[in-house]
């Protein structure tokens, strides 16, 4: 094998191994709904929760089924800041305003107290709404 086939081979192996993975709930439409608007918009992997491997379990907090999340290799981000973290993938001209609210205490309070309203009220926005769940097939 050439150096260049060598490289190109290192070059696909390693880009799965940096894109960000998106963690959801693939027994809920409107979850699903919200992982495919995030592959339409950005590049990520979306994994469910039924497919995550042992490895990407062992990094996710013990009660992950109670939120989504965001792996990156040297990252995990859960609940608003998960969502905070993939809007800014997605729409990178948010990025300085997000850094500068990051700053502020009652900011991170409300991210989060939004994201758990809407997260608990799944069922209702799945009704507006929703995408056929993977694990339901």
């Amino acid at each position: 094998m050439s150096a260049e086939e060598s490289a190109a081979g290192e070059a696909s192996d390693t880009r799965e191994e940096y894109t960000p993975r998106l963690v959801y709930d693939d027994d809920c439409g409107f979850c699903t709904w919200c992982a495919e608007q995030a592959l339409e918009h950005g590049e990520f992997e979306a994994v469910g929760f039924s497919e995550l491997t042992p490895d990407q379990k062992a990094r996710l907090p013990d009660d992950y089924e109670t939120s989504t999340h965001l792996l990156t290799d040297d990252a995990v981000y859960s609940a608003g800041e998960a969502v905070e973290q993939a809007l800014v993938r997605m729409f990178p001209e948010l990025e300085g305003v997000v850094d500068e609210l990051r700053e502020f205490e009652l900011y991170r309070d409300v991210r989060e107290g939004l994201y758990r309203w809407g997260a608990n009220r799944r069922d209702w926005w799945g009704k507006i709404v929703s995408a056929t769940p993977p694990a339901g097939q």
